[in-house]
């Protein structure tokens, strides 16, 4: 069972349960009850900053989308949209236990051939990264904090 830890983001309040000896968590998105997973905690609070913090309505949030990438089904873990429908933010969470690394960042970029998204966050919950793609030059910049929605 997953105790949850204090990670580097405002304190935000959540519904948690446990049954059977399983923590469970809700997610306000797919408006269910998920099991409380380390990689589920970040999720979580990374939902509620961009929420809270960065303005990004709910309704254009999508979670854990699937994606086809060199014939093998992979998945997002937050892909966000502007008011048009365009994806615009790929975020990737995993676990505070594990260190984000440039073969994170790969991993997210490999999604990233599929979504082409300007913005690519990925985090730990600790540790928060956000880079703004040019497709146009090839290149990336990583950026002092992730973007406020503008529409």
């Amino acid at each position: 069972m997953y105790e949850p830890e204090l990670l580097n983001f405002p304190e935000y309040r959540f519904r948690l349960k446990k049954e059977n000896n399983t923590s469970y968590i809700f997610d306000e998105i797919r408006k269910k009850f998920l099991v409380l997973t380390p990689e589920e905690w970040v999720r979580q609070h990374l939902i509620q900053f961009l929420i809270r913090e960065k303005k990004y309505p709910r309704s254009l949030i999508k979670l854990e989308g699937g994606l086809k990438l060199n014939s093998l089904q992979k998945r997002s873990d937050i892909l966000l949209f502007n008011k048009y429908g365009e994806k615009i933010m790929l975020v990737e969470c995993k676990a505070p236990s594990v260190k984000v690394s440039q073969e994170t960042f790969d991993q997210v970029a490999r999604y990233n051939f599929i979504h082409r998204v300007k913005y690519i966050v990925v985090s730990n919950g600790l540790h928060h990264f956000c880079s703004e793609i040019d497709f146009e030059k090839g290149s990336y910049r990583f950026l002092k904090e992730i973007p406020e929605y503008i529409g």
